[in-house]
């Protein structure tokens, strides 16, 4: 790459970003990947944002039969063709941009049309009758994420919930009330102050998320949060909500049994409460106490960006 003047500059364009984040649609892949390919679009200089993940899901169709929704890990989709396969069909698909410089020198297209799929593979699909006809990840904006929200969509087959918010502001809280019977079948599991800032740094919630499962609620209720999940979770699981409740975001006036709406196909996520009632609210909230005052998580904490934008630090 040195020899041949390949750069990352040269690399990491727009278009590439495209590609990048429809590659990850057609996986049903992480949304972790949202925050990160968020980060280096804005380190590289790329103008790009949130909802173009949207944008790109809603034409990016599903290929890879993948867990942990699917039947197959990522060694089998490697042996089955890995992701040369899955771009060779994107781009018969026309769902890519195949004149892309890769690391390899040549284009994504060459690459793609390098590709050899494993005789009698069925971990990768063909673009023409793909296991899902959109993305594996939605973003949702409404008055609970007025900057907007990731939710995974793969492997779902409900696309609205709407039911009473359970409030806990650590993780730990939440998984004790889960371990002991708190949660209920329709409940909207809250956990906030785990942002960028709040947290600091965005904890994943699997230990809530497998505990969810563990109690046999995975189909009944769903989860909110502005921390992160890591790629095995599944279920109705919002995540990266901006603004953090520890910047005052909606998040932060939610209460025990304030309703709470999810619809994924339109996109949106509310919170069903008056107006004249949040203002309320918001004119006794108080920002709780940094977790760190001192050393790198407290430098961490004052200095980090919005999920919305890759959680930054500048």
């Amino acid at each position: 790459m040195l020899r041949k003047g390949i750069t990352p500059s040269r690399i990491i364009t727009r278009k590439a970003m495209e590609n990048a984040v429809a590659g990850v649609m057609a996986t049903g892949g992480s949304t972790n990947a949202v925050l990160h390919l968020l980060a280096v679009a804005r380190e590289a200089g790329v103008r790009f944002k949130i909802d173009d993940f949207d944008r790109i899901s809603r034409k990016t169709p599903v290929l890879a039969n993948l867990k942990p929704w699917g039947l197959y890990t990522g060694p089998e989709m490697f042996e089955a063709g890995g992701m040369a396969l899955v771009a060779r069909e994107l781009l018969k698909a026309g769902k890519i941009h195949g004149d892309q410089l890769t690391v390899s020198g040549r284009t994504l297209g060459a690459e793609a049309r390098r590709a050899k799929a494993k005789k009698g593979q069925q971990v990768i699909v063909s673009a023409r009758k793909p296991l899902k006809k959109t993305g594996g990840i939605a973003i949702l904006r409404g008055s609970l994420a007025p900057d907007g929200c990731v939710i995974k969509l793969s492997g779902q087959k409900k696309s609205i919930h709407e039911g009473p918010a359970k409030v806990f502001n650590r993780e730990e809280d939440a998984f004790e009330a889960v371990k002991k019977g708190r949660i209920k079948p329709n409940d909207v599991i809250i956990i906030r102050y785990e942002g960028p800032k709040g947290g600091p740094g965005m904890r994943e919630m699997l230990h809530v998320t497998g505990a969810i499962q563990g109690a046999g609620l995975g189909n009944d209720v769903a989860l909110i949060t502005d921390g992160r999940f890591s790629g095995a979770t599944h279920g109705f699981m919002i995540g990266h909500v901006a603004p953090e409740a520890y910047d005052g975001g909606p998040l932060a006036l939610v209460k025990n049994g304030d309703t709470i709406l999810i619809d994924a196909r339109k996109r949106l996520l509310n919170l069903v409460v008056p107006a004249a009632e949040l203002k309320r609210r918001r004119a006794r909230w108080k920002k709780p106490r940094a977790r760190y005052s001192s050393g790198v998580l407290g430098k961490y904490s004052r200095h980090v960006g919005s999920a919305s934008e890759g959680a930054v630090v500048e």
